[in-house]
């Protein structure tokens, strides 16, 4: 009598993926949206506290005058910030994107990247806030930068955060 084995490779279920650092980076990175134009995820740390994401300046990725396409760099900030949150935060809080902004200040003529980088002093801020009951609305923002480290554009995002209801 032959026996069934188990397969070699199995598919990791959404909240295996959602809540592992690594293996989002690595969804993330063959996720259409993100691969199609270019975006690389190159980290996450293990406890939520940053990001790093890369903008490639290849043909697909271009716009009209050889320059990086402005909506792929605003795309490429697009979850981070609230990701990391929802993370750091914990189960017991609601975090959304609320508003975003850009501003360009010179063409990306090379590869971009950005860094997402968490204050271990505004999660607590927002923790204290959102538990006095409080809709909590705050401004993130991050820059943008060629290979030379100029900066290429700044992006605003703005989170709203509260704590969940009991329901």
């Amino acid at each position: 009598m032959s026996r069934l084995r188990a397969p070699a490779f199995r598919i990791p279920d959404w909240s295996e993926i959602l809540d592992n650092p690594e293996r989002l980076r690595r969804f993330m990175n063959f996720w259409p949206p993100f691969r199609f134009a270019g975006i690389r995820i190159v980290d996450i740390a293990p406890d939520w506290s940053s990001a790093k994401v890369r903008l490639k300046l290849n043909l697909m990725t271009r716009n009209y005058v050889g320059t990086q396409f402005g909506g792929s760099m605003f795309s490429m900030t697009d979850p981070f910030w609230m990701i990391l949150f929802i993370h750091r935060l914990g189960p017991e809080y609601v975090v959304w994107d609320q508003r975003a902004e850009i501003e360009f200040r010179r063409p990306g003529k090379s590869h971009l990247q950005t860094q997402f980088v968490v204050d271990p002093v505004v999660v607590q801020e927002l923790r204290d806030a959102a538990d006095r009951g409080e809709k909590v609305l705050r401004w993130f923002e991050n820059d943008i930068v060629d290979k030379s480290g100029e900066v290429v554009a700044r992006v605003r995002r703005q989170l709203y955060v509260r704590r969940r209801q009991e329901r």
